[in-house]
Formats: structure tokens, sequence, C-alpha cells
């Protein structure tokens, strides 16, 4: 199945090349392009992209409102930053609102083309090294009596599979783990999000890490 994209990228030459990197791989397809987040969400509604790979800066609109205003529309798709930093106040922001995860603008083609292909399947693309990075800045504090609280109502299954989540794991890594199946841990990671309230994997990790539960 083709993955759509749309892409949010200000600097005329990088989005050209990130375009062409993605269009290398038969199954994505880039549907829509802009220089800018102003009219995400019209381009959003008209050509329903699985995945929005916006810059987390640009000049009128940047990628953290991009996040929150698709968000909050119906089936959103999943977002990425793109940033030049690998550590960016603006991406805590952007994973908050429920952004997928983010890319750094030197990745390499073919993981840039691998990170769509997982976010377009519905999984988090932050690698654990990266992910452990983001989400340890996170404050511990209040956050974490309440991330506690919420984890406290799922199963002791679901809670397992939040954890390895938050550790960065993929439904294969946590299904060999668990030694269940790969759906049966997508069922169970739907029933995470739902009792937690959560948009995507990105902010069931955040919770996890917040709650010190992820090694």
């Amino acid at each position: 199945m083709t993955i759509k994209v749309l892409l949010l990228e200000d600097e005329e030459l990088v989005r050209g090349g990130i375009r062409m990197i993605l269009e290398s791989d038969p199954d994505i397809e880039v549907v829509a392009e802009d220089g800018d987040g102003v009219r995400a969400v019209e381009l959003a509604d008209r050509f329903r992209p699985d995945v929005v790979l916006t810059d987390v800066q640009m000049p009128k609109v940047d990628g953290i409102e991009v996040t929150r205003l698709l968000a909050g529309r119906p089936s959103p798709p999943a977002v990425v930053i793109l940033t030049t930093f690998d550590i960016d106040e603006y991406v805590y922001a952007a994973l908050r609102h429920g952004a997928a995860g983010f890319l750094l603008k030197d990745t390499p083609p073919r993981e840039l083309v691998t990170a769509v292909r997982v976010v377009g399947r519905g999984e988090a693309m932050l690698s654990p090294k990266i992910t452990k990075r983001l989400l340890s800045s996170f404050a511990t504090g209040e956050a974490g009596a309440k991330a506690r609280a919420k984890l406290a109502g799922l199963t002791p299954r679901e809670h397992e599979v939040a954890v390895r989540i938050g550790e960065g794991l993929s439904n294969g890594e946590i299904a060999a783990a668990l030694v269940v199946s790969e759906s049966t841990v997508k069922v169970h990671i739907g029933h995470i999000m739902a009792k937690l309230g959560t948009a995507n994997r990105t902010q069931v990790a955040i919770l996890v890490h917040d709650a010190g539960l992820a090694r």
C-alpha cells in the first residue's frame, strides 16, 4: 500500500532533496508540499496523507503549530518533525502535541525512507538512543505521579507492553519479548492508547518515562 506524504519545508533545495529521496521508494508518494505550515490543514484535508513531514522552524506557522492543528482533525496523519538539532527545545512541545517523532535533516537517505515507512504503518520512529535522550529530560516530579496514576489503570500485560514502548521497541520486538503475535501487540497498544487518552505511541513513551519505568 502506498504511503502518502505531505512535505512542509521552507528551504526549497532541502525540500526537493527530501522529495527525491522519498520518491525513490516505489511505496512512498509525496502528494503535496509547501514552504510553510500556513496551509497544512487545508492540504491535509485535501490530500489525506498518511504522514506529514514538517520542518520545526518555518516563517509563519512552524512545525509545532502544524502538529497541534492536525492533532485536532478527525483521523489525523502521523506527524514527523524535521530538525537540524538532535536535542531541540521545540521538539519537546511537538511531542507533547502528538508528533510521532522527529528526524534530523542529516539522516541518511535509507533511514529517512525507513522512518517514513515505520510511521506510515502506525509505529513511532524514534530510535531507542534518541528516545532516551529526549524523554529523559521531561519532568519527573508531579508529572511522574500523574503518569504512574494513569498507567495504574492498565492490565498487567498492557503495562508490560507500555513499558517496552517506552524503551523504544518495535511491535515485532515487543511480540518476541512477550512471546505473543504481532497482531496481539497491536490490539494491546490500541487498548493502551484508549485508556491513557494518548494520540500515538510517542505519547505513551512519554508517560512511561515520566513514571520512571523505562530502562
